[in-house]
């Protein structure tokens, strides 16, 4: 069924009776063309895009776990395209783009609100850091705002302009970004993908694959083998279990990533804002909740909850930007699995095992990259060929040197 204001109505007028499930829940088939392994955003888009761009049915999206609990449904929901580094900014741009018109493709409100996104400044050297980063995404055609302090004051005077440690200079303002729901991002692109016939089979756990004369030729699931023609891999976190069953490693490890929300408040934070001083950022979600988060926990981990010192930490930061977030009470925490690249950036690429494609090593840009990444996953997938946004995201460049280090941190993931 298709979702309209007229369908609400309708439906309303029934008492709520007439919903149908948003999509189905078959059992697996003995074989497929194409076994997506991860139901995240990423794989659920990755099928999509495989059924509607390059016309390929037979399609099967297995996740161990419900639908969309993983990453996806675990994250802070910004959207922007704030990278400066050739390979990162192209893709970003791209999905950015992606995200306007994602509602309407789908037939699903995925609430993407372009709110504005704030990245503060705190020094003159940081100011010129902002300024490259504006004039690269301006030759990307990106719309961006180098801020004065003064202009920002006007728009966001809740902040503490005047700490003593780090005082606000001004910031960097891309307007057209901003965040989305994300459990509906995931939905959207289940039901977008089981309307074009993708079987999305829930509580499937991939316990291994067949590979043969260096091919893969089935997965080994706790629901049964599976043949499968290729394998696309899109599981965040468990990337290095995945590859490890394979028979080969990625240079990725992965932590946990926090996220705290409030209570209910009036409408008061309006952008995402940005504090890479202490780095924390926050926005306040449809509800009234203030969403925030700030840095890894420090430690390789599988859990999907964090440790108390972070806590402590990003609350400190918090409260040293804005003082009046004391006063509101966090309802709940959350911890999402970060499968974190060696040098930040994403792998999109064939594995080294013929006939598995990898998607990994996300790191924090997974939620934002999900409807680009899904494109060029598909693309890869279907016809061997990477998008050309995405052609700098080899699985190689570890090997040859040709890092997309966006930070400069090389591979200590906790400063990423």
């Amino acid at each position: 069924m298709r979702y309209s204001g007229w369908q609400i109505l309708r439906q309303a007028l029934g008492g709520n009776r007439g919903w149908k499930a948003q999509w189905r829940r078959p059992d697996p088939r003995p074989e497929y063309d194409v076994v997506i392994v991860g139901g995240g955003g990423h794989g659920l888009a990755t099928a999509f895009y495989l059924a509607k761009n390059h016309g390929i049915r037979r399609i099967a999206v297995l996740e161990k776990g419900a639908l969309g609990l993983g990453n996806v449904g675990r994250n802070t929901t910004v959207v922007r395209s704030t990278y400066m580094l050739p390979g990162n900014g192209e893709f970003y741009s791209f999905s950015l783009a992606l995200w306007r018109d994602l509602s309407q493709e789908l037939d699903y409100n995925v609430m993407f609100s372009p709110r504005g996104v704030i990245s503060l400044v705190h020094s003159d050297g940081q100011r010129d850091r902002f300024a490259r980063l504006g004039n690269a995404m301006v030759g990307r055609d990106d719309h961006v705002v180098l801020l004065g302090r003064a202009e920002l004051r006007r728009m966001v005077p809740y902040l503490d302009y005047d700490n003593t440690r780090f005082p606000i200079f001004g910031g960097l303002l891309q307007p057209d970004a901003g965040t989305a729901r994300h459990d509906a991002v995931a939905w959207g692109y289940a039901r977008a993908a089981d309307r074009l016939g993708v079987d999305l089979i829930e509580h499937c756990e991939v316990t291994g694959f067949d590979i043969a004369d260096g091919r893969v030729r089935a997965v080994e699931t706790t629901r049964g083998r599976i043949n499968a023609g290729k394998v696309g891999i899109a599981v965040a976190g468990n990337s290095g279990r995945l590859a490890g069953m394979a028979g080969f490693r990625l240079p990725i490890e992965s932590h946990v990533l926090q996220a705290f929300v409030t209570e209910g408040l009036k409408p008061v934070v309006d952008h995402v804002i940005s504090y890479g001083m202490g780095h924390f950022y926050i926005s306040q979600s449809d509800k009234g909740g203030l969403v925030f988060g700030g840095d890894l926990d420090g430690y390789a981990s599988y859990a999907q909850r964090g440790n108390l010192p972070r806590v402590e930490h990003v609350m400190e930061a918090g409260m040293t930007l804005m003082p009046m977030l004391g006063r509101a009470r966090v309802l709940r925490s959350w911890g999402g699995v970060m499968d974190m690249s060696a040098d930040g950036s994403p792998i999109i690429d064939r594995a080294p095992v013929e006939g598995i494609f990898l998607n990994a090593g996300w790191c924090y840009g997974g939620f934002k990259a999900v409807p680009g990444s899904g494109v060029a996953f598909a693309k890869l997938i279907a016809t061997g060929e990477p998008l050309k946004a995405a052609a700098a995201y080899r699985l190689d460049r570890f090997q040859t040197g040709h890092l997309i280090d966006e930070e400069g941190t090389g591979a200590l993931h906790n400063r990423h």
